[in-house]
């Protein structure tokens, strides 16, 4: 019988299988790692739960008749659609306690997917309260509340503190803004979103953008991504 002899088609072959096995097994990597992140129910972000700073000036808005707590997370452009919708909300809360609750999802839903939106990242719902969350993000949000980043010891590498440090300073900063300048407003997150990227690993801060145009956060993620 002919013995086929060794020669580059079959060396080829046996290069491509190999190239295609990695392809594959790198794939499955990246599904395995994502399905994991997903079964886990951790959110990298926290401005589409119903425990984070979006959902919190929604209410706020809400209750204070003053739709300018909301409207700094949005764009200038989508401000129309989110007035309509606040407009719309107000009147039927009046009309009884389920009327008030369908009001309320309603807005809610409205700010965070024109929030989302603006960041390039599709809506996928508004999440419940107490939806587990990135520690350091919790930590970052303690930090702006303590006024000082002893919360975020430990989970920040050493050669990253010093932008650490300026960026916390500008958050600071801007922290205490008049709720009707919505411009002001709108500096503070974008401030508020660098520092949050940053203390989440980000070493690129995203929302130049929204500081120079005043526009609503940029088109970069800026509360993070929920998997």
């Amino acid at each position: 019988m002919k013995k086929s002899k060794p020669g580059f088609g079959n060396g080829e072959a046996e290069s491509s299988n190999r190239h295609g096995l990695r392809g594959r097994s790198g794939r499955f990597a990246i599904v395995t790692a994502l399905f994991l992140i997903i079964s886990t129910g951790i959110s990298l972000a926290h401005c589409d739960t119903m425990d984070g700073p979006v959902i919190k000036d929604a209410k706020l808005a809400l209750d204070g008749s003053n739709i300018n707590y909301a409207m700094k997370w949005i764009q200038a452009a989508d401000e129309p659609e989110l007035k309509e919708a606040f407009a719309l909300a107000m009147k039927v809360r009046k009309q009884g306690r389920e009327a008030k609750t369908l009001a309320d999802k309603y807005f809610f839903d409205t700010l965070v997917r024109l929030h989302r939106m603006g960041e390039g990242v599709g809506f996928t719902g508004v999440k419940p309260a107490g939806t587990p969350v990135d520690e350091r993000i919790l930590a970052a949000d303690r930090a702006i509340e303590a006024g000082n980043l002893t919360p975020l010891a430990g989970k920040v590498p050493e050669e990253m503190k010093h932008e650490l440090h300026i960026l916390f300073d500008r958050v600071m900063a801007l922290k205490n803004f008049d709720v009707n300048d919505v411009k002001a407003g709108r500096e503070y997150v974008a401030a508020y979103v660098s520092f949050f990227k940053f203390a989440e690993g980000e070493v690129h801060a995203h929302a130049a953008g929204h500081v120079e145009t005043g526009a609503g956060p940029s088109a970069a993620p800026a509360c993070g991504h929920q998997l």
